[in-house]
């Protein structure tokens, strides 16, 4: 049966993920706020809402992929939001990485609305979100992903986790992997160049041993081009450590580590870097050592 589907949320990975649904010719419709994003799907035969209560109203399946805790309770629940048009036995996944209460928040309206939830963040960048190739880590009944999954799998591999607030714990999990192994990355690339170490033979020494990872291997040859235009900014990292932080306090577990790493990423942030790939977090080590880390020899 054909189904209508909605995309609320067109930023740096929602674009995308919501074009492979357009390519698909399975997008029925988006919204997003700053309405210049949506002119390329208004253009290839998409329609544009003005609102997440429309788009919603009209949708058997709306995806949204939004920043942060307040950007979803705004899609959702303000005037017009998405709350407001579900239409009984209507599906809302939920792809934006956020704190498990406002997942659960998002949950337990959608469900007073008649409808049904999936909580399904993903792990990955630009890059594999436009070749689909994420790792998409999703929360929910069985039945209720079951019935989305051929979606899901547009995006990448999907990883069933348990149910719905199983997928955002997971995404925190990762991500607060991802940013220790980033800083850990950033300080000890600074420390080598400082050493006499040319960046090729780092990259190569990592690459060549139990530590080769496509992530060191990809932001490695970032710094080296001095290419920090974002596939995953410093301000969404620092956001996704506090989340982490806070669902830590809440289980009672005693995360060292994580306080650390959210201190230096937040360090970056303060020195403008804010909007810049996650590499940039080695030019907050630079700026502080007066080195910076090059592709030159050394």
């Amino acid at each position: 049966m054909h189904r209508q589907i909605g995309w609320i949320g067109l930023g740096a990975m929602g674009e995308p993920m919501a074009r492979r649904l357009a390519e698909g010719d399975r997008l029925h419709g988006v919204f997003n706020r700053s309405l210049s994003r949506t002119a390329p799907f208004e253009a290839s035969g998409v329609r544009v809402y003005d609102a997440p209560r429309q788009l919603a109203a009209a949708c058997d399946v709306t995806f949204v992929m939004v920043s942060d805790d307040a950007a979803l309770s705004a899609v959702m629940f303000e005037h017009d939001g998405v709350v407001a048009g579900l239409r009984d036995g209507a599906t809302v996944v939920n792809m934006s990485t956020v704190s498990v209460a406002a997942t659960l928040e998002a949950q337990a309206a959608v469900v007073r609305a008649g409808a049904r939830f999936v909580d399904a963040p993903v792990s990955g960048s630009v890059g594999p979100a436009r070749q689909g190739t994420l790792l998409v880590l999703t929360g929910g009944a069985d039945p209720i992903v079951d019935a989305v999954a051929e979606l899901l799998s547009t995006f990448g591999t999907v990883m069933r986790l348990g149910g719905v607030g199983a997928g955002t714990r997971a995404k925190l999990f990762i991500n607060q992997l991802l940013g220790a192994m980033m800083q850990s990355f950033a300080e000890t690339l600074v420390f080598g160049h400082a050493a006499g170490l040319s960046l090729d033979a780092m990259l190569r020494i990592v690459d060549g041993g139990a530590l080769a990872s496509p992530l060191f291997r990809l932001k490695g040859e970032m710094i080296g081009r001095r290419d920090f235009d974002k596939q995953f900014p410093v301000d969404l990292l620092l956001k996704d450590l506090d989340l982490a932080q806070a669902e830590a306090r809440a289980l009672g577990v005693y995360l060292p580590t994580l306080a650390t790493v959210r201190e230096a990423v937040a360090g970056a942030h303060a020195r403008g870097y804010g909007d810049q790939d996650m590499a940039a977090l080695v030019r907050f080590i630079e700026d502080v050592s007066g080195i910076e880390v090059d592709a030159g020899e050394s």
